[in-house]
């Protein structure tokens, strides 16, 4: 018997780009999903935790950059 996991919905923050979201898709097992609402990842919590502090630590080294601290 196959155990189906549950997936999970998490919302994108602002601040999210292509390239980082492209990296996301790389590293974790996630999918996105266009809503009404805005872009979604889905995909087993674990990996939307995982994917969700991966995208915080870019967003944060991007202001970084611009900020002139890196």
């Amino acid at each position: 018997m196959v155990e189906e996991k549950e997936e999970f919905e998490m919302g994108l923050p602002n601040g999210v780009g292509e390239q980082m979201l492209a990296h996301a898709f790389e590293k974790f097992d996630i999918k996105l999903e266009q809503t009404e609402f805005g872009p979604k990842l889905i995909g087993e919590y674990d990996e939307l935790v995982k994917a969700r502090d991966f995208l915080e630590n870019a967003i944060r080294e991007r202001l970084e950059e611009l900020e002139g601290k890196r």
